[in-house]
């Protein structure tokens, strides 16, 4: 016992001025192994713990498996119970889709059919329609050739110098006789020169007239088409031969119808076709400016419609103008007549006023004898009722002694008095 005692007490090592003994260490050993056990326990009690919470929680889960399991099998069973009934609505939908397709594959074969028979009977109308328009193109295609015979002969006219410049003529004659009014115009009118050009004019207040020149050389013009198609020479000496007869017959009317005093100072040659007239203002631009220089306008048919339409305006302008007088005068005496009623009406306004004067006074007084009766109502009447009465008629007889309201209100005070 000693020799443990000693033992223990046998120093083990130095920390700073404390002796640690074997004693003493024995016992933080023995009192850290207890720590250790202490805890070892304490972790061997949650581990225990916890896999008892999970053996719960598993069983938990396993209960919810079950539970979900027995959902799933009873949700199963309903999904069956409801395919089985949706497979027994789809038959009886197939069925009756079945029949609904046999009915109207039925009823489309019908319509088919009685479509086919129409169209069949309206083939044979159309086949009919279009003997019958065959017939009609046959009967125009002789038209056509008719017509071109036609066009053949008016060719043979136009080829003809005196027969195509008759066909111009013809055409502005027409236009200038559509558009002024007979007098207006002369064909064929001899000037004081002599010369005889296509067409006068005759402008009003005196001025001079306008010539008009239907004569255009056709001739060159044939000769340029007929050289399309023979080289880019003939063609060339074809414009030449247009472009000198053009401006030889522009100055041949600029000398023979433009006369100072008598004549307008600027002359119309008459082109009888637009297509003519488009060409010449696009391909000889030098004869365009040669004829303005020359006081010479080159119009074609639609450009002497509208220019007759100008005239015919200035015309109608110039007849108002003559006319201007008697409107004039006709506008005096009508206002003569609105100032002789302007008086009589104001006479007869005047009249009214009188009239409403007279009313109103009249109204004044049956008002005033109205008052008087209904006073001479109210009072009483005794013995001397003369007395009485003489002193309600004094002031009536001398309100109205001056006119015959007064002698009626005198006269109705003198009855209530009676």
């Amino acid at each position: 016992m000693n020799e443990l005692s000693s033992i223990l007490s046998a120093p083990v090592a130095q920390l700073g001025a404390s002796t640690v003994t074997l004693g003493q260490l024995l016992a933080v050993v023995a009192a850290l192994f207890l720590v250790l056990l202490v805890a070892l326990i304490a972790a061997l009690w949650r581990a225990a713990n916890a896999r008892a919470a999970a053996a719960a929680e598993a069983a938990d889960h396993a209960r919810d498996a079950e539970a979900r399991m027995a959902g799933i099998l009873q949700a199963q069973a309903e999904m069956q119970g409801r395919l089985g009934a949706v497979a027994e609505v789809f038959g009886a939908r197939q069925a009756e889709l079945t029949q609904s397709i046999g009915q109207r594959l039925d009823a489309m074969t019908g319509r088919i059919g009685q479509t086919m028979t129409e169209q069949t009977r309206s083939t044979h109308e159309s086949l009919a329609k279009l003997q019958e328009r065959l017939a009609v193109i046959d009967t125009a295609q002789g038209n056509i050739q008719s017509l071109a015979g036609q066009v053949v002969q008016l060719q043979a006219i136009l080829s003809n110098k005196q027969t195509r410049g008759a066909f111009g003529q013809s055409r502005m004659e027409a236009i200038v006789a559509d558009g002024l009014p007979h007098g207006a115009y002369e064909f064929q009118a001899t000037l004081s020169n002599g010369n005889r050009p296509d067409c006068v004019v005759r402008m009003p207040n005196d001025a001079p007239s306008l010539v008009i020149d239907a004569k255009f050389p056709l001739e060159a013009w044939n000769a340029i088409r007929a050289a399309a198609d023979s080289g880019s020479e003939a063609q060339k000496y074809a414009a030449q031969a247009f472009r000198r007869d053009l401006e030889v017959h522009i100055k041949a009317i600029s000398e023979k119808y433009l006369i100072n005093g008598e004549t307008q100072d600027t002359a119309f040659l008459f082109v009888p076709s637009e297509s003519i007239f488009a060409e010449i203002h696009e391909n000889f631009e030098s004869i365009v400016h040669r004829a303005h220089r020359a006081r010479i306008v080159i119009v074609s048919p639609s450009l002497l419609m509208l220019s007759i339409q100008v005239i015919q305006a200035i015309l109608k302008d110039a007849s108002m103008r003559e006319q201007a007088h008697l409107i004039q005068g006709e506008v005096i005496r009508l206002m003569e007549d609105v100032s002789r009623l302007d008086d009589r009406v104001r006479k007869l306004q005047t009249h009214f006023g009188q009239a409403s004067k007279d009313i109103d006074d009249i109204l004044v007084s049956s008002s005033k004898v109205t008052k008087r009766g209904q006073k001479i109502e109210a009072l009483e009447f005794g013995t001397p009722g003369a007395e009485t009465a003489e002193a309600v008629a004094a002031p009536v007889k001398a309100q109205g002694a001056d006119s015959r309201t007064g002698q009626l209100r005198l006269r109705v005070v003198d009855e209530a008095g009676a």
